[in-house]
């Protein structure tokens, strides 16, 4: 299980926003694409093993901030990711983690 520590020393530096050009809030979080472990995808569309063209990502972060499902974006350098799905991965009362499920965004916000 991934922890805290884990994140706080291994990720890389990101920034979580509102998707409507508010601050940034700067996070370390890991960011990966999205990997399946069958060939098999949805509507039985055979892919590459552990690959998925449609630019999905999975986002594995700090308790805090918790990005806001279909609203945030997750800024990683130049990358720009949108937010689907996210979820805090508790164990009792504590948040240990949060993951979410990412859509790669074009460069420039404009073109979409």
């Amino acid at each position: 299980m991934i922890s805290f520590a884990s994140i706080e020393k291994y990720a890389a530096d990101c920034a979580v926003t509102d998707g409507q050009g508010s601050a940034q809030t700067p996070v370390k979080a890991f960011i990966t694409p999205l990997r399946y472990k069958n060939k098999m995808y949805l509507y039985g569309v055979n892919t590459e093993i552990g690959y998925n063209p449609e630019g999905y990502y999975l986002y594995l972060g700090p308790p805090q901030p918790v990005p806001e499902q279909r609203n945030s974006i997750i800024i990683r350098g130049d990358e720009r990711f949108r937010v689907d799905r996210a979820e805090e991965v508790r164990f009792g009362n504590d948040v240990f983690y949060v993951w979410a499920i990412l859509r790669k965004e074009s460069a420039d916000p404009q073109a979409e």
